[in-house]
């Protein structure tokens, strides 16, 4: 397999707070690797830096995509080299047809992009991008505009445990979908997603304290189960 992502060392601190400690982590080309980790373990913080996120800068370390050193990119350079970011929180676009931004760099038809998703086109592709969608109706809008750029790697940063913008079902479709585009980095805390990945990491206290088989990353994430992560009840600080 071709190596497309690697990361070698990468520091993170916000606000002087330390949020990511010497990760290294690498893709394949067609990889899907699952990042496990509860609440506040650092998982989105990382997805930010690889995306090159305003103020999400690593103090030391280095990302590199494609053979290519990313660390300095911003984002826009690092989503034209074939990066994407599906967010927690899907972004409202006030007075943006869904038309519109399923179209912006896109490689695949957005029509068909939104039924692999569960919408019906003509539904949709006129409808504006605003708060008059639901929360899920925006999730998988976006998701569906992730297909449409067709990346090298998207980067799926699921929602926070309790919110559930799709089924689990449905997940797995999309995911499947993504993959066979390319690479797929799933953040997740559900281990059933994880289960289906090629290799998986565990993130605790924004350090990676377990990495490999999904199956064992898997039984070691859920043997020492949080509430909220501070990397140290969990006794892997």
């Amino acid at each position: 397999m071709t190596r497309l992502l690697e990361i070698k060392g990468l520091d993170l601190s916000l606000d002087g707070h330390p949020i990511l400690a010497g990760i290294q982590l690498t893709l394949d080309e067609g990889e899907l690797h699952a990042l496990l980790g509860t609440n506040g373990a650092g998982k989105s913080s990382l997805a930010y830096c690889l995306m090159g996120c305003a103020g999400y800068c690593p103090s030391a370390g280095q990302i590199r995509f494609a053979g290519q050193d990313i660390g300095v990119l911003p984002l826009h350079e690092r989503a034209r080299l074939g990066l994407a970011l599906a967010w927690q929180e899907p972004a409202r676009f006030d007075g943006l047809r869904v038309a519109d931004f399923l179209s912006v760099g896109a490689k695949e038809d957005p029509a068909d992009c939104l039924a692999q998703v569960g919408l019906t086109p003509k539904d949709y592709l006129e409808r504006p991008l605003d708060k008059t969608l639901s929360g899920g109706e925006r999730k998988r809008i976006e998701l569906a505009g992730i297909l449409a750029l067709r990346p090298r790697l998207a980067i799926l940063d699921e929602p926070t445990a309790g919110i559930d913008f799709l089924s689990q079902g449905e997940m797995v479709r999309v995911i499947g979908a993504l993959r066979r585009q390319g690479a797929v980095l799933l953040i997740t805390h559900q281990e059933s997603l994880a289960a289906g990945a090629d290799r998986a990491s565990q993130l605790c206290g924004g350090r990676i304290v377990c990495q490999g088989e999904p199956a064992r990353v898997i039984a070691r994430f859920k043997s020492r189960r949080c509430q909220r992560c501070d990397g140290e009840t969990c006794g892997y600080g």
